[in-house]
């Protein structure tokens, strides 16, 4: 088995601790008791080689022997594909838990981080912008709230579906977005239960606290 190296910032503010997409890596290797190691590139001096591993000077990657991936959702997959226990082998179930990946990425999460940044920045003036956003996020919502008071996890068992989907939806929950949706709640607090997000969770705040 090559060895896995999980590449993020070495610091960040506090304000995005506990959320930066290196915590959808660390909950899935967590998940699939896959042993990894973490690295660091700088957060402020993002040099050439971050660039050529990460073409938007983002984080994160994920090194697999002579592999480099980024784009958390593309990890995921990857990731999925390697172990059994993040997502099954089965086509059908198989073919259900990559349409729920691409859904918390291209429909829920393009609802959810717009409007996120609207409350990371403070900014709550009633603009005709900022209302379309809340009615584009509420629209999202209010589907995967039909859907999760039928279900306990996306498509079947837990999956590399549900660390994406859980993740985009705790963003909106900690700005109380999710109020009005009981099931959505409990799908998130389902999944942060897990050992293996508060491990990940753990890990991600004490990295970034080790450099203050």
């Amino acid at each position: 088995m090559t060895e896995l190296i999980l590449t993020t910032f070495d610091w960040v503010p506090e304000m995005p601790r506990g959320y930066v997409r290196d915590l959808r890596v660390r909950w899935a290797l967590e998940e699939a008791g896959l042993p990894y190691r973490v690295e660091s590139v700088p957060f402020r001096d993002r040099a050439a080689d971050h660039f050529a591993h990460q073409p938007f000077g983002q984080v994160p990657w994920l090194s697999d022997g002579d592999l480099s991936i980024f784009e958390s959702g593309a990890i995921l997959l990857h990731l999925g594909e390697r172990h059994g226990v993040l997502m099954p082998i089965d086509p059908r179930h198989r073919s259900e838990v990559v349409e729920w990946l691409f859904a918390a990425l291209n429909s829920v999460e393009m609802a959810s981080l717009p409007w996120a940044l609207f409350q990371f920045t403070g900014d709550t003036e009633e603009t005709s912008g900022r209302q379309i956003l809340d009615t584009f996020l509420a629209s999202r919502l209010q589907h995967m709230e039909s859907l999760l008071a039928e279900r306990e996890w996306l498509a079947g068992a837990f999956s590399i579906a549900d660390i994406a989907m859980a993740d985009a939806l705790r963003l909106v929950d900690r700005f109380g977005g999710m109020a009005d949706y009981p099931a959505c709640r409990e799908y998130v607090a389902r999944a942060t239960a897990r050992p293996s997000f508060v491990k990940a969770h753990a890990d991600q705040m004490a990295h970034f606290a080790a450099a203050d």
